[in-house]
């Protein structure tokens, strides 16, 4: 089949095609209506060593690096996505979904505190107590170490809290989805009642009845000697014309 005929077949059924159509239309509607779209807020972070560290480089935290802040990082992270900080931070008024995590491709203690909502303002708000947060929590961490204030790991803020931006790629996902199954389950209802109809309309066989076909044979035995008498009669009157032609003078 090729697409002239998958063209023809579409326009011959429009009355199966068009409601299809139509509930793919009311489907990716209320896909639309029910996937709201969801805004992100991000500020980076980076863990600076500590005082006591940093006085060999005249108290300049950025001049002193050391791979266990990366491991620090790493760890606090962790924390910041227990069950308990999700507790503590519902709490504090974060809503939405939050994540910390290691920044991508960093080359250093560099950290993401995301909020991820569907309500812009409230996903700003979150993300700044979820930074905020995020140094209060490191210095607890320390805390419970028994670690003194002047050997304790700092953080600072490189990125703050952003404004949020739309992310449209999974309701967008939704909508393709939605419109692509709806087209292609009304392209399949609609060669199927092709299928049915030309199914249908196709002309049958004509099986002869028992009873026809033993009286076809009986007329044809009875033609048989009809045909013989036929040539005898034949063969007689030629015999007969030869005869009264030998015999006159």
């Amino acid at each position: 089949m090729d697409l002239a005929e998958i063209w023809r077949v579409m326009c011959r059924r429009w009355y199966v095609l068009l409601p299809g159509l139509l509930l793919t239309a009311a489907l990716i509607a209320g896909v639309y209506v029910l996937v709201p779209v969801e805004y992100r807020s991000q500020s980076t972070v980076t863990l600076l060593n500590s005082k006591k560290a940093t006085v060999a480089f005249d108290g300049n935290p950025f001049l002193s690096t050391q791979a266990s802040l990366t491991g620090m990082a790493d760890g606090l992270a962790r924390n910041l996505n227990s069950d308990d900080s999700r507790a503590d931070l519902k709490a504090q008024g974060v809503t939405g979904t939050y994540e910390a995590k290691i920044a991508d491709n960093a080359q250093g203690p560099f950290m993401w505190l995301s909020v991820t909502g569907t309500d812009p303002a409230a996903v700003l708000k979150s993300d700044q107590v979820f930074t905020a947060y995020a140094e209060k929590r490191l210095q607890e961490f320390q805390a419970q170490q028994s670690v003194t204030p002047e050997a304790m790991i700092r953080m600072a803020t490189i990125v703050p809290p952003q404004k949020p931006e739309a992310q449209t790629k999974t309701r967008l996902q939704y909508l393709i989805m939605a419109g692509a199954l709806g087209f292609v389950l009304s392209l399949v209802a609609t060669f199927f009642v092709e299928a049915r109809r030309r199914r249908s309309g196709k002309p049958g066989r004509h099986r002869p009845a028992p009873a026809e076909t033993a009286a076809l044979a009986g007329g044809e035995s009875e033609a048989a000697p009809d045909t013989a008498d036929a040539a005898d009669s034949g063969a007689s009157a030629s015999r007969t014309a030869r005869a009264s032609a030998g015999s006159s003078p």
